[in-house]
């Protein structure tokens, strides 16, 4: 079984429903199992993260596909705490050759979303995991998926909270792409 971690944080949830598309997408494929992450409040003390449990979730899986709100154009302080706390698992490169994929979302068009991304990609190379981006041509698909053009990742726009359904279902072809990959990388 194939296990595809979704970490995330979610101030508004937005965030939440996209994590929650990219898992479903990731669950679609059979032998695939998933695990949701989310980063709390009470996971951070004194700015610190200090949720050893959820890291050792992430340390079993295949994959992990990270995920933040943009804020300030970059990612949200819950995440890059998260982030830090992952310092240990750098220095032995114990994410090395896992599948890395990411998703976020800004409340304006050019929110500075694609910094995110790249931030999230910096991450993963860092771990020596491998990158799957979109391999959809911003809307070229038949379902009109990745409106926004990303090929990084998922960028999402909503200033209301309210998601665009094709935001979503972008999320959810993530998942897919995310476990399909992971899939014959293990084989």
């Amino acid at each position: 079984m194939i296990k595809v971690a979704v970490v995330f944080h979610s101030a508004s949830g937005s965030t939440r429903q996209l994590a929650k598309a990219v898992a479903g997408g990731a669950v679609s494929v059979q032998g695939v199992a998933v695990i949701q992450a989310e980063i709390i409040g009470a996971d951070i003390s004194a700015g610190r993260f200090r949720n050893s449990l959820l890291l050792e979730q992430l340390d079993s899986a295949e994959a992990i596909v990270f995920g933040s709100p943009t804020y300030m154009g970059s990612v949200s302080a819950q995440f890059k705490a998260f982030v830090d706390a992952t310092s240990e698992r750098w220095e032995t490169q114990l994410w090395a050759n896992k599948i890395a994929a990411g998703f976020t979302i800004g409340s304006n068009f050019s929110g500075d979303q694609l910094h995110t991304l790249q931030y999230l990609q910096i991450l993963a190379n860092q771990h020596g995991m491998l990158w799957a981006g979109l391999d959809i041509p911003g809307n070229h698909s038949t379902a009109g998926l990745n409106r926004l053009g990303a090929q990084s990742g998922v960028i999402a726009q909503s200033a209301d909270g309210l998601l665009h359904e094709t935001d979503l279902l972008t999320a959810h072809y993530l998942g897919q792409r995310v476990a399909q990959v992971s899939k014959k990388f293990a084989a």
